[in-house]
């Protein structure tokens, strides 16, 4: 049996300059198939709620779902690192049920990574979830739970406020614990300052080449969906493990992203975000 993807192999590539590449996962059978190509982390994520149970937003899925996809994910991939996603409603209450459901996510479903959808008020939570030994990843940037916050799935940090926020928040949830990072929909020059002032591994989600990893929504990769975001890659078509294969080319050799796949900031802000002092 091939050795597990670890939390620290990702650390050792992210040393090393090397891209490690990552998709979405819901089921077993898929799991193998991707694990087979070489993927080396399968992210299952709470995008389920809309391709695979047809919700118009990932708000409607529940924990006991996710809990028994990311059991499904986890029995397919031999090698692939699995990282569990929590669903909107299951850490939002209180400091201990967001302890309480992250490790009963950890303990019925034996994920190695455990994500959330971070602000400012779960940095706590990220500290007291590292004290537990969880391996915890803040999703920041473009959170999909907050959409109606966020006013749409729109780009984060697109000025030099937005951005300088972020990337304190990023600061904070390393400092507080996380095992690494999830950045959505930000620009390149957000993602590049994040990966300068934290410590750990940083995947992008349409964040631009500076990240460690990438990961895109496999429905999304395959063009199974109505709307691919602007960041998703464009593989031949092919067989699944033909379409996952070429992606994970492409991550790994640096071919993608390329900047049509970024999102841009308009340039008095990246001049703002540039400049030392930056209002924030």
């Amino acid at each position: 049996m091939p050795s597990r993807f670890t939390i620290n192999d990702l650390r050792t590539a992210a040393a090393g300059g090397k891209r490690s590449a990552m998709l979405t996962c819901y089921d077993y059978t898929t799991a193998r198939q991707l694990d087979g190509v070489g993927v080396d982390m399968l992210l299952v994520g709470d995008s389920a709620a809309s391709v695979m149970l047809g919700h118009d937003t990932t708000l409607p899925v529940s924990l006991d779902y996710m809990i028994a996809i990311t059991a499904a994910v986890r029995r397919g991939a031999a090698r692939a690192m699995v990282m569990g996603d929590m669903p909107f409603g299951s850490y939002h209450a209180s400091l201990p049920q967001g302890v309480r459901n992250v490790c009963r996510m950890l303990k019925e479903s034996n994920c190695d990574l455990v994500k959330i959808e971070a602000g400012p008020d779960h940095v706590r939570l990220i500290g007291k979830l590292a004290d537990a030994g969880v391996g915890v990843v803040p999703h920041l940037g473009l959170r999909p739970q907050a959409v109606s916050l966020l006013g749409g799935y729109r780009a984060q940090g697109r000025t030099a406020v937005e951005a300088n926020r972020l990337v304190d928040l990023a600061v904070a949830a390393a400092r507080a614990g996380a095992v690494a990072l999830l950045l959505e929909a930000v620009p390149p020059e957000v993602s590049q300052r994040v990966v300068e002032r934290v410590g750990v591994p940083v995947i992008g989600c349409g964040a631009g080449p500076a990240c460690h990893g990438h990961v895109v929504v496999l429905q999304d990769l395959l063009r199974q969906t109505p709307f691919q975001p602007r960041f998703v890659p464009t593989v031949t078509n092919g067989s699944l493990i033909e379409m996952a294969g070429q992606y994970v080319s492409q991550v790994r050799s640096g071919a993608y992203p390329l900047k049509a796949h970024c999102y841009d900031m308009p340039e008095e802000q990246r001049i703002l975000f540039a400049a030392p002092g930056t209002l924030v």
